[in-house]
Protein backbone atom coordinates (compact mmCIF):
# COMPACT_ATOMS: atom_id res chain seq x y z
CA UNK A 1 0.00 0.00 0.00
CA UNK A 2 1.49 3.40 -0.85
CA UNK A 3 1.91 5.76 2.05
CA UNK A 4 -0.82 8.42 2.70
CA UNK A 5 0.03 11.88 0.75
CA UNK A 6 -0.14 14.61 3.44
CA UNK A 7 -3.74 16.13 1.96
CA UNK A 8 -5.07 12.60 2.15
CA UNK A 9 -4.36 13.00 6.44
CA UNK A 10 -7.18 15.41 6.84
CA UNK A 11 -10.14 15.60 6.21
CA UNK A 12 -10.32 19.31 5.42
CA UNK A 13 -7.64 21.44 3.18
CA UNK A 14 -7.18 25.07 3.37
CA UNK A 15 -5.60 27.66 0.90
CA UNK A 16 -6.13 31.37 -0.04
CA UNK A 17 -6.87 32.41 -3.48
CA UNK A 18 -7.12 35.65 -5.19
CA UNK A 19 -10.34 37.46 -5.17
CA UNK A 20 -11.75 38.33 -8.93
CA UNK A 21 -13.46 41.26 -10.10
CA UNK A 22 -16.17 41.62 -12.98
CA UNK A 23 -13.37 41.03 -15.38
CA UNK A 24 -12.03 37.96 -13.89
CA UNK A 25 -8.90 40.23 -12.88
CA UNK A 26 -7.47 39.68 -9.52
CA UNK A 27 -7.91 41.67 -6.53
CA UNK A 28 -5.47 42.73 -4.44
CA UNK A 29 -6.93 40.56 -1.72
CA UNK A 30 -7.52 36.60 -1.11
CA UNK A 31 -10.57 34.57 0.26
CA UNK A 32 -10.10 31.41 1.67
CA UNK A 33 -11.11 28.43 -0.28
CA UNK A 34 -11.83 24.83 1.25
CA UNK A 35 -11.51 21.66 -0.08
CA UNK A 36 -13.25 18.57 1.63
CA UNK A 37 -11.90 15.29 1.72
CA UNK A 38 -13.74 11.85 1.55
CA UNK A 39 -14.81 11.80 5.06
CA UNK A 40 -15.84 15.57 5.18
CA UNK A 41 -17.76 15.00 2.00
CA UNK A 42 -20.12 12.38 3.36
CA UNK A 43 -20.73 14.39 6.43
CA UNK A 44 -21.40 17.58 4.26
CA UNK A 45 -23.70 15.93 2.12
CA UNK A 46 -25.23 13.59 4.66
CA UNK A 47 -25.61 15.92 7.55
CA UNK A 48 -24.45 19.78 7.26
CA UNK A 49 -25.94 21.11 4.24
CA UNK A 50 -29.32 23.18 5.36
CA UNK A 51 -30.46 24.50 1.94
CA UNK A 52 -29.14 24.88 -1.20
CA UNK A 53 -30.06 27.82 -3.97
CA UNK A 54 -29.99 27.99 -7.21
CA UNK A 55 -28.15 31.08 -8.66
CA UNK A 56 -27.33 29.68 -12.27
CA UNK A 57 -30.20 32.58 -13.92
CA UNK A 58 -28.09 35.19 -11.76
CA UNK A 59 -24.72 34.27 -12.79
CA UNK A 60 -26.33 34.29 -16.51
CA UNK A 61 -27.84 37.71 -16.00
CA UNK A 62 -24.68 39.19 -14.62
CA UNK A 63 -21.95 37.75 -17.34
CA UNK A 64 -24.47 39.37 -19.66
CA UNK A 65 -24.88 42.55 -18.32
CA UNK A 66 -21.11 42.86 -17.84
CA UNK A 67 -20.78 41.67 -21.54
CA UNK A 68 -23.12 44.46 -22.35
CA UNK A 69 -20.69 46.92 -20.24
CA UNK A 70 -23.25 47.54 -17.59
CA UNK A 71 -20.72 46.73 -14.86
CA UNK A 72 -23.00 49.63 -12.14
CA UNK A 73 -26.27 47.21 -13.07
CA UNK A 74 -23.98 43.93 -12.92
CA UNK A 75 -22.41 44.94 -9.55
CA UNK A 76 -26.23 45.34 -7.93
CA UNK A 77 -27.02 41.99 -8.71
CA UNK A 78 -24.04 40.38 -6.87
CA UNK A 79 -25.07 38.84 -3.98
CA UNK A 80 -23.56 40.61 -0.32
CA UNK A 81 -20.52 39.31 0.62
CA UNK A 82 -19.55 39.31 4.84
CA UNK A 83 -16.13 39.50 5.79
CA UNK A 84 -15.79 37.29 8.57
Amino acid sequence: MEPRRPKDQFPVRIQWDPERDLHLDKLPYRSIQIGLGKEAVNLYVTQWIRGITDVTPLAHEIHALVEAGKLDEARVRLPVERVY
